[in-house]
């Protein structure tokens, strides 16, 4: 579908998969992670490259949504919380007043 003429592996992706496949995950859509600059793995090939390979290196399943996320090349997901995420910062007094929303 992307173009590639085939698919790396990384051992940690076939770990994944396998995984996925033993608890039954293997039938879920699938959403690939992937640079936004190209359908490869690779920022640098832009748009729709011709004689790559596509590497995964890795798998997860993000079970509430009800899909399989595949992540190619050195894609970064969205950044995690910080030490202290704002959520710590909110609360309700006992008059029913929140705080700490912004």
């Amino acid at each position: 579908m992307y173009g590639a003429e085939g698919v790396d592996f990384d051992r940690g992706a076939e770990t994944d998969i396998e995984l996925l496949e033993r608890h039954g995950y293997d039938k879920l859509p699938i959403c690939i992670a992937k640079t936004a600059n190209s359908l490869s793995d690779d920022a640098k090939a832009p748009g729709r490259p011709r004689n790559y390979k596509i590497t995964v290196r890795g798998a997860k399943v993000s079970a509430g949504a009800g899909f399989v996320v595949i992540y190619a090349g050195d894609i970064m997901t969205m950044p995690g919380l910080p030490k202290v995420p704002a959520a710590v910062k909110i609360g309700m007094k006992p008059d029913g007043e929140i705080y700490g929303l912004f």
